[in-house]
C-alpha cells in the first residue's frame, strides 16, 4: 500500500512534468515565420531558419493512472522556467513558387522535486525529470498571393517522444517510462504586410487521432524586418492538448508570449 501510494504521487509529478515539457516546446508549423510576401512566381528556392522560444504557463487536469485521482495543475511562466534544465527549438521553411515545405525540431528537459508527508515519520522526497523531443513535418500551398497579403494551407504530422523518470531516494525506488506518438495536423496561416518593415502573422491548426484525442492552437505575431535577410518576431500563442492512454489523462491549456529571429537566404 505504501509503495502504491508513493508511486501514484510520483507518477502524478511525472505527468505534470510531461505537461511542462510540452508547454515549453510548443511545436507547430511556423510559429514565428517571417511574412516573405514576395516573388510567388519565382523559379528559385527560398529558405528561412528561425530559432524561437515560447514562454508559456499551463493549466489543466492530469490523471496519472486509470481509476486514480485527477490532479488540477496550474503553473505560471516563472514556475516552468524554474524547472527548465535546457531547451533547443528551431524551425525552417523552404518555398518554391507557391509550394512550401516546413520542418520543426525541439528538445527540452525539465526537473522538479516534491515532498510527501504523513506516510512516514519523516518527509519523503520525490525527484522527477522529463525529457521531450519532437519533430514536425508539413507541406502546403499558397492559395492567396497578393503583394501585401498571403494565405498558406498546410498539412503534415507532429511526432513526440517523451521520457519521464521518477526517483524516491529515501526508499530506493525508481520508475521510468517512454511514450512516443504522432498526430496528423492541418493548418492555415495568413501574412499581412503593414509597411515595408512591419508585418503580422496569424496561424491556427487542429489535429489529433494518432496519439492525442485532439490538439489545436492559435498564434499571432508582429514582425519587424531589420534587413532583407533578418527578421525579429514577437507575439502570443495558445495551445490545447488532450492526451489519453489506458485511463491516464493529460488535458492541458498553454498560453504565453513567443519570440523568434528569422534568417532568410
Amino acid at each position: 500500500m505504501l509503495r502504491t501510494g508513493i508511486f501514484g504521487a510520483a507518477l502524478a509529478l511525472t505527468m505534470i512534468g510531461n505537461a511542462a515539457a510540452a508547454d515549453i516546446a510548443g511545436n507547430a508549423p511556423g510559429p514565428v515565420e517571417a511574412p516573405a510576401v514576395d516573388q510567388w512566381s519565382s523559379d528559385t528556392w527560398r529558405f528561412q531558419i528561425t530559432p524561437y522560444a515560447w514562454l508559456s504557463g499551463m493549466s489543466g487536469d492530469v490523471r496519472p493512472l486509470a481509476g486514480g485521482p485527477t490532479f488540477s495543475v496550474s503553473k505560471s511562466i516563472g514556475d516552468v522556467l524554474d524547472d527548465l534544465d535546457g531547451a533547443f527549438f528551431l524551425n525552417g521553411t523552404a518555398r518554391y513558387n507557391r509550394f512550401v515545405l516546413f520542418g520543426d525540431v525541439s528538445w527540452a528537459e525539465l526537473s522538479e522535486g516534491n515532498t510527501i508527508t504523513g506516510l512516514l515519520p519523516v518527509p519523503i522526497g520525490i525527484e522527477g525529470k522529463v525529457t521531450q523531443a519532437s519533430l514536425t513535418l508539413a507541406a502546403g500551398y499558397t492559395v492567396v498571393a497578393e503583394p501585401a497579403f498571403a494565405v498558406d494551407l498546410l498539412a503534415g504530422v507532429r511526432a513526440w517522444r517523451i521520457k519521464a523518470k521518477v526517483d524516491v531516494p529515501l526508499l530506493g525506488l525508481s520508475a521510468s517510462s517512454t511514450n512516443s506518438w504522432a498526430d496528423p495536423i492541418v493548418g492555415a496561416r495568413a501574412r499581412v504586410a503593414l509597411s515595408p518593415k512591419w508585418s503580422v502573422v496569424a496561424y491556427a491548426d487542429v489535429g489529433g487521432g494518432g496519439g492525442a484525442e485532439s490538439t489545436w492552437q492559435v498564434l499571432g505575431t508582429v514582425n519587424y524586418q531589420v534587413t532583407d535577410t533578418f527578421v525579429l518576431s514577437a507575439g502570443y500563442r495558445h495551445m490545447a492538448f488532450d492526451y489519453r492512454d489506458n485511463g491516464a489523462v493529460l488535458d492541458v491549456d498553454m498560453s504565453g508570449p513567443v519570440i523568434g529571429a528569422t534568417l532568410r537566404f
